[in-house]
């Protein structure tokens, strides 16, 4: 399985529009987030994890030429908005999109892209095929079986994923107990931190660190990173010796 990361940043990216701060204004190629993305390769297909407003340049980007799902977190216009950009693999690969979300995420993409569900299939339009899940356990198209990890978003609830080894978390401010317990013996865990100060539905910091020191996984990323937490060689030197600030382009793999 192959991991590569092809955003972390905040709802509002890194840059920010009209921002002149020094994260925003950094010759670093690394504080370049676009919004939180993974691609998932395994199983022979690839898979990913949510389509912001950046999915069309990400694609480019890491050269995707095929993919076979969407795995939709939650419903938030950061994490659904390129869905529309879907429709090329439609074109290219002669199959529908399979769509894994909730039915929180349903009815939003159903209002953000009705013309979609409308039932009149006019030409060049998404074809999508819906798999509502729930919080457990369910199969991907190639069988690659995924275990949701519900977690709470302020007051909204959001799946993280776990896949063999590799667990990721996006967008969470509290875990239950319940839930953290299916975290734990990832090899390899994905978890938001937004920055340094205490935010109503994020991790900050010291949350997210609190988190990993609990469940314990061999090594950890922070990913939905805003420019307010620092640069990222900033924040490198903030972290333990198993946990690294994620930024777009970096790839793992694991067995």
């Amino acid at each position: 399985m192959k991991i590569t990361i092809l955003g972390s940043g905040t709802s509002q990216g890194v840059p920010v529009i009209a921002c002149d701060c020094y994260v925003c204004s950094s010759a670093d190629a690394k504080d370049n987030r676009l919004r939180s993305s993974i691609l998932i390769e395994v199983g022979g297909e690839n898979f990913v994890i949510d389509a912001g407003p950046d999915f069309r340049q990400q694609m480019l980007r890491a050269e995707v030429k095929s993919l076979r799902a969407v795995i939709f977190t939650h419903e938030h216009k950061d994490h659904i908005a390129g869905l529309d950009d879907v429709r090329a693999f439609n074109y290219r690969e002669s199959r529908d999109m399979e769509i894994f979300c909730n039915n929180a995420v349903e009815i939003a993409l159903k209002r953000e892209f009705h013309y979609v569900f409308s039932g009149e299939k006019y030409p060049g339009i998404p074809s999508l095929n819906l798999n509502i899940i729930q919080n457990e356990e369910f199969h991907l198209n190639n069988g690659v079986s995924v275990l949701p990890i519900q977690v709470m978003h302020y007051k909204m609830p959001v799946f993280g994923f776990r896949i063999g080894d590799f667990t990721y978390i996006t967008d969470a401010k509290t875990i239950s107990k319940e839930e953290r317990d299916k975290v734990r013996g990832s090899k390899i865990l994905i978890v938001n931190a937004l920055h340094r100060s205490p935010h109503i539905s994020h991790f900050n910091l010291e949350e997210a660190l609190e988190f990993i020191a609990d469940v314990q996984p061999e090594k950890a990323y922070l990913t939905h990173i805003s420019h307010l937490f620092g640069t990222h060689d900033e924040i490198e030197k903030m972290l333990p010796t198993n946990v690294f600030p994620a930024f777009d382009g970096l790839t793992f793999s694991l067995d």
